[in-house]
């Protein structure tokens, strides 16, 4: 059935106009409309009757019932809001809001600069943009504080954060270290570079890029992180300044900031020079640090000395070597040494059928060259070479000047993979490079928001551990962006709704101890 008009012409040539609920019917091959009722009269219809009329059959239909009560609704958007009951809560119970209120206060810097350094951390977790893409995507989030933020805060807080930023990282990691149990006896620094776009600010420079980037000028950063794995403080530095040089100013600012006493510092090779050892053991502190097998004259005694293993995890058995009165723990993974073997069988066997080709070849390809012998215009194969590569299968070796028992030394070496992720997530996950900054206050303050992001994401990520949950952290940040908040307006009174939880988001409450907002809420009048 449908509604149609039928017009009728009157003999004073005006016309009346009536309404027609009909239905269709077929008759044999034909098709015709029944008129089952006159409504009445189009123009007395509209002065209210068709209302009732229509108002009275959507009882009937649950479609337009639907419909006409939804019009009664006043709803707004649906922001998003999981992350930002997460990553606040983790904000205020690591001490932050309290400690940049209190610095930014001595400033006389109004309370919208803490929020706009908020703002820019939950956008580095979430959904990394730039400052002017930051302004925008507050619109994105359900946070009414955000919404008296306007561009120059974020600009301004940046140049707050690199002012204070020494005095952040000390009363966060003195507040955290009570939360966590944290300890600085065994810490770890690495660097990283991330490069800009454009001339860069004054301390950026052309240098090794660990970007793979060596056509634009960068900063170098060094972060210093737990035993375990949690970001204590970084630093910036030119993009000139060698990895030594990184490590030797941490190690000036290590004790006196942080007001410990004995420190174990650990880091890889590319780190170690005779002369930072000497000065690490005239500042009292000890360290372990990895070995350059290859270069280093010492190995091969090393390497050769007797003594039996000790399996002290999978795949990992070390044993100690004393040698010219400095302690070595030689390192080995069983599986990767049968690697190494097999890898090397391979070249050997590739390098016996391209020798009977003819030696010229062979000359420039450093991976053969090392396995041979050159004797005037004679080429061989030699075995002493052979024997000796055959001696680093599946090893490293640590040099360390502490008391610790050797499993003790391996598995603190082995924890730099913990620094590795940071760099990693530092860099790809929080979106650090690259950089359009092109002041130096202002890059420190950016960099400054990526390590603040990276705490609260280490943070979290313990919680979780702690609470035994095995999810993801992308995933469970995903599953978060989908928890959202609605505003409705019904007869006058503001609700504040939310959606459903989906995948893992409740895991992040529970890990918290966090009561999800209530599906429905009262919200106080404008």
């Amino acid at each position: 059935m449908f509604i149609r008009t039928k017009t009728f012409t009157n003999k004073d040539g005006s016309t009346r106009t009536y309404l027609q609920l009909v239905e269709t019917q077929r008759h044999g091959d034909k098709i015709r409309q029944k008129v089952v009722a006159n409504l009445g009269r189009i123009e007395e219809l509209q002065n209210g009757q068709i209302d009732r009329l229509i108002e009275s059959l959507s009882r009937f239909s649950t479609k337009q019932w639907v419909r006409l009560e939804a019009l009664k609704l006043g709803v707004k958007q649906a922001p998003q809001w999981g992350p930002v009951l997460i990553f606040y809560h983790l904000w205020q119970h690591l001490g932050l809001e309290k400690i940049l209120g209190k610095l930014f206060a001595d400033t006389q810097a109004v309370t919208g600069y803490v929020e706009a350094v908020f703002a820019m951390v939950l956008n580095r977790l979430v959904e990394p943009r730039s400052k002017r893409g930051v302004d925008k995507w507050v619109n994105k989030v359900y946070r009414p504080q955000f919404k008296e933020l306007q561009l120059h805060h974020y600009y301004r807080a940046l140049d707050y954060l690199a002012e204070f930023k020494d005095r952040i990282e000390e009363e966060l990691f003195f507040h955290v270290r009570n939360i966590f149990t944290l300890k600085l006896d065994l810490v770890f620094w690495d660097t990283t570079t991330t490069y800009f776009e454009g001339q860069g600010p004054q301390m950026a420079e052309e240098g090794y890029s660990k970007d793979h980037r060596p056509d634009r000028k960068q900063v170098v950063i060094g972060v210093l992180m737990t035993k375990d794995g949690f970001p204590v403080a970084h630093q910036v530095f030119p993009g000139n300044t060698a990895d030594i040089e990184t490590f030797r100013a941490c190690l000036k600012e290590l004790r006196k900031r942080f007001n410990i006493d004995r420190v174990i510092v650990v880091a890889d090779r590319g780190m170690v020079s005779r002369k930072l050892v000497r000065e690490i053991e005239e500042a009292g502190l000890s360290y372990i640090f990895g070995v350059k097998m290859r270069k280093l004259k010492a190995m091969a005694e090393v390497l050769s000395r007797g003594g039996r293993y000790r399996e002290v995890a999978e795949n990992l058995k070390v044993k100690e070597v004393v040698h010219e009165g400095e302690r070595y723990i030689v390192c080995l993974n069983p599986k990767e040494a049968e690697r190494d073997r097999l890898a090397r069988e391979e070249i050997l066997s590739a390098l016996a059928k391209k020798l009977k080709q003819g030696p010229k070849q062979l000359v420039g390809n450093s991976g053969y060259r090392r396995y041979l012998n050159f004797t005037g215009a004679t080429v061989s194969i030699d075995k002493e070479k052979v024997a000796l590569e055959a001696r680093f299968d599946g090893k490293y070796v640590l040099k360390t000047n502490t008391e610790l028992a050797p499993d003790e030394v391996a598995q603190s070496y082995k924890s730099l993979w913990q620094v590795e992720r940071a760099f990693r997530e530092l860099k790809t996950g929080l979106n650090l490079r690259p950089v359009y900054h092109h002041t130096d206050s202002r890059v420190r303050g950016h960099i400054m928001v990526c390590f603040l992001a990276l705490v609260l994401e280490t943070a979290l990520c313990r919680k979780l551990k702690q609470a035994g949950s095995n999810c993801s952290y992308s995933d469970l940040i995903d599953d978060l962006k989908e928890l959202r908040a609605v505003e409705v307006t019904l007869d006058n009174q503001r609700f504040l709704a939310r959606t459903e939880m989906v995948g893992q988001a409740y895991e992040a409450f529970k890990a918290l101890g966090l009561r999800p907002p209530n599906l429905v809420q009262v919200m106080p009048p404008n």
